[in-house]
C-alpha cells in the first residue's frame, strides 16, 4: 500500500466518523502516515455525515479528498448520488445495498454492493452495519489489518466499550473474507 484515500460517507447515526476514525487510529497503529478530517450536516443524527480518510507510507500533504478517493464506503442513497464519482478510475466503491437500490454506471472502478443492515441484523444488533462495510473494505483494500482497526476500538470507544470488540470483531472479520458481488 503507497497510500489509501478513502470517503466514508452516510446519515449521522450510522457510524460514518467512527469508521473513518477507527481506519485512522489503525493506520497510526501500524506506523503509516494519517489524516481524518470529518464533516457534518447541521442536523444530530440523520443528516449528513463524511468524513475523509488518508492513510500512507508517506507524509500526508493534505486532509482534503477532493475528486481523487482511492475508495468510497458509502451507506446511503444521497452519499450515493454525491460521492461515486469522486473515486479514481480503478478505485473502489462498497456500497450498502440494503439502502441504496442503485448502481454504478461507471465501469472503471470496482464496485461491491454489500446488503450490510441486513447482514447486521442477522448478527443481531443493527449497529454493527458499519464494521461490515469496513471490514469489507478492509478485505479488498487490506489498507490496515483488522486487529489493529480492533485494538483502535479501545482508543475511539474508550475501555468502558470494550465489551463490544468481540461483536465488532464478528462483523467485521465475518465479511474481509467474503466473494463480494460487483
Amino acid at each position: 500500500m503507497s497510500t489509501a484515500r478513502v470517503i466514508c460517507a452516510g446519515f449521522g447515526g450510522q457510524g460514518v466518523m467512527s469508521m473513518g476514525q477507527l481506519l485512522t487510529y489503525a493506520g497510526m497503529l501500524e506506523n503509516k502516515e494519517v489524516s481524518w478530517l470529518p464533516s457534518y450536516g447541521p442536523e444530530m443524527r440523520g443528516g449528513t455525515a463524511n468524513c475523509a480518510v488518508t492513510v500512507s507510507d508517506h507524509e500526508v500533504g493534505s486532509p482534503l479528498i477532493t475528486d481523487d478517493a482511492t475508495a468510497a464506503i458509502l451507506m446511503n442513497l444521497p452519499a450515493f448520488h454525491k460521492f461515486q464519482n469522486d473515486v479514481i478510475p480503478g478505485g473502489k466503491i462498497l456500497v450498502n445495498s440494503s439502502l441504496i437500490k442503485e448502481k454504478v454506471a461507471r465501469d472503471d472502478v470496482d464496485v461491491y454492493y454489500i446488503p450490510a443492515n441486513e447482514l447486521a441484523a442477522e448478527l443481531g444488533n443493527p449497529k454493527v452495519a458499519n464494521m461490515i462495510m469496513l471490514g469489507a473494505y478492509l478485505g479488498v483494500s487490506g489498507t490496515v489489518s483488522v486487529d489493529s482497526v480492533l485494538e483502535a476500538f479501545k482508543k475511539v470507544f474508550g475501555e468502558r466499550k470494550a465489551k463490544f470488540i468481540p461483536l465488532n470483531r464478528s462483523a467485521s472479520v465475518s465479511y474481509t473474507h467474503l466473494t463480494l458481488p460487483t
